[in-house]
């Protein structure tokens, strides 16, 4: 009888744990897991911040100072004061040095420091340019940020705007040790800001697709079904749909209206929804 009432107390419990979304396994283990926590998916959205501020800045430099480095070596015109940035000229290449110091603020708030190191041919007359760029000592707010990507730049896309096809592998590393690793793609569209040079009114509609490994070695893929729209300005995302799958499972976090906001809402394989409330680390 009291082998009947613990197996019944077992399958109970293997059914509400079938029910967690995001639930980590190793492919050779029975899936009884973890749900993925809130905190988790903040992990995810603030790594993306890394990827969209991060363009954000090469997007700037080269609407503003693209050809200053085929005609000198000498410092550019800054589109941020608190930035430095070195050009070397080795041939047909541009080496790029975009150095913040111990910190630099962004418009919207954020704080990095380290370099940038842009690698580009200097053939400023075709439509798009291919640019490899790598991290050195460079922090994000405090996440710790390592590796790099290639960008290929268009002039103009099918509906007139400059837009950015990042490919990235990128490492990034939370103060209390915890890191990600991220491998993907992403599309940038430049919507608006892009005739001015003030950095702070610039806006982009996101698309594309990324995995993410976590320090456990789980998995989380990423696919935007609804274009994200970042407005510079804002800390957040401001509207967009992403679809986040691990092992069997699939849920989307929705970032709202277009309202500049720290909320968004995540909604499970069962349709059930919960709040989530993005972390702004400086304001």
């Amino acid at each position: 009888m009291k082998m009947k009432d613990l197996n019944s107390k077992l399958l109970t419990f293997l059914i509400i744990s079938s029910l967690f979304f995001l639930s980590c396994n190793n492919n050779d283990t029975v899936a009884i897991t973890d749900p993925i926590s809130a905190d988790e998916l903040i992990t995810l959205i603030e790594a993306d911040d890394v990827t969209d501020n991060v363009s954000n800045l090469i997007d700037d430099y080269f609407a503003f100072d693209q050809g200053v480095a085929a005609k000198s070596e000498e410092n550019n015109p800054q589109f941020l004061s608190c930035m430095i940035s070195t050009i070397v000229i080795e041939g047909s290449t541009a080496i790029v040095t975009l150095d913040f110091g111990d910190g630099c603020e962004l418009p919207n708030g954020n704080v990095i420091s380290g370099q940038i190191i842009l690698n580009y041919a200097l053939d400023v007359t075709v439509h798009s340019l291919t640019i490899s760029y790598t991290y050195n000592n460079f922090y994000f707010n405090d996440l710790s940020v390592e590796g790099g990507s290639e960008i290929v730049r268009v002039r103009e896309n099918d509906n007139g705007n400059p837009q950015s096809t990042a490919t990235f592998d990128i490492k990034v590393t939370w103060p209390e040790g915890e890191f990600a690793t991220r491998v993907g793609t992403k599309t940038r569209e430049w919507i608006e800001g892009f005739d001015t040079r003030d950095w702070g009114d610039n806006v982009y509609l996101i698309t594309g697709n990324w995995n993410t490994t976590f320090k456990d070695a789980s998995i989380c893929t990423a696919t935007i079904i609804e274009p994200l729209r970042r407005e510079v300005v804002c800390l957040y995302i401001v509207s967009g749909i992403v679809e986040i799958s691990k092992n069997e499972h699939t849920g989307t976090i929705d970032f709202g209206d277009g309202t500049c906001d720290n909320i968004a809402v995540f909604t499970n394989e069962l349709g059930e929804e919960s709040e989530i409330t993005l972390r702004g680390r400086l304001k």
